[in-house]
């Protein structure tokens, strides 16, 4: 019981430590709505438009095939970008060596821009999942090597000597020790790796005309619908906010229970 009542109270906490979020998006829709009312419904809908215009979209499970299409390349290609960023970004920040030779190349990747790599894509990959996963690891792979890298190579090595005094061996010392430290500069990169990866892959689909929610946002495009293109960017800007909050601070707050002393009721002091 005192386990149940423990989960249930940190649940609590997390669960109200978003109102400052949602206080933040109720002024996100009060400046919108205050530049509807400026610049008129040809320019910028209202919000209840765009939500009314949403809610219509969801009716369909066509839709909801449209949008799982996109929701499954970003994560897939997410999901890949942290395993590949995250095991070679821990190999360079306790090699010194090879960190300094990845910075260059780090470089190079960054300043390549996207619709370049899409060009390479298609000629590898055809108009496939397979292109829109491509590009997503090229522009997401290296924030993740960078967090991963910067967390380890600022850890506190006394803890580490602390540990090996006590007999930890290399691997717990690495599970105890290290990872905990270079989860507080990784979990930032994560979260700007998953919001890049649902950006890239919306921004593919209206390009190269895969499917998705960038096929839906080409056609309102054409049809200078501004409240349907609104509705399937808020559906995506959802999603993102669904997998954040559902999947990445939950497992965030697990991995780091050891802060809870500092984050009284979900606020940092």
């Amino acid at each position: 019981m005192r386990w149940l009542a423990h989960r249930l109270g940190r649940i609590g906490r997390f669960l109200w430590g978003g109102w400052a979020g949602l206080a933040g998006l109720c002024l996100l829709a009060a400046l919108w709505q205050a530049g509807h009312e400026a610049w008129g419904e040809i320019v910028l809908p209202a919000p209840l438009a765009t939500v009314q215009a949403a809610a219509a979209i969801l009716q369909s499970p066509e839709n909801w095939a449209i949008f799982a299409q996109t929701m499954g390349r970003a994560l897939a290609g997410f999901a890949l970008s942290a395993l590949i960023g995250g095991a070679a970004g821990l190999i360079a920040g306790y090699s010194p060596a090879v960190l300094r030779l990845a910075r260059p190349l780090l470089t190079v990747i960054l300043g390549v821009p996207p619709i370049a790599w899409l060009v390479v894509a298609l000629i590898w990959f055809g108009a496939s999942d397979g292109m829109v996963i491509f590009t997503i690891l090229v522009g997401v792979v290296p924030l993740v090597f960078a967090g991963t890298a910067e967390g380890v190579a600022a850890r506190d090595r006394g803890l580490d000597a602390m540990a090996q005094a006590f007999g930890a061996g290399p691997v717990r010392r690495l599970v105890t020790v290290g990872l905990r430290q270079m989860l507080a500069h990784l979990f930032p990169a994560l979260m700007l790796g998953l919001a890049s990866a649902i950006k890239v892959a919306v921004m593919i689909e209206v390009l190269a005309s895969v499917g998705g929610i960038g096929d839906e946002l080409a056609k309102a495009r054409q049809y200078l619908d501004v409240t349907q293109a609104l509705a399937w960017i808020g559906l995506s800007v959802a999603g993102l906010i669904a997998v954040e909050y559902g999947l990445v601070h939950p497992v965030r707050a697990e991995l780091e229970r050891w802060r809870e002393a500092a984050r009284p009721w979900g606020v940092k002091r």
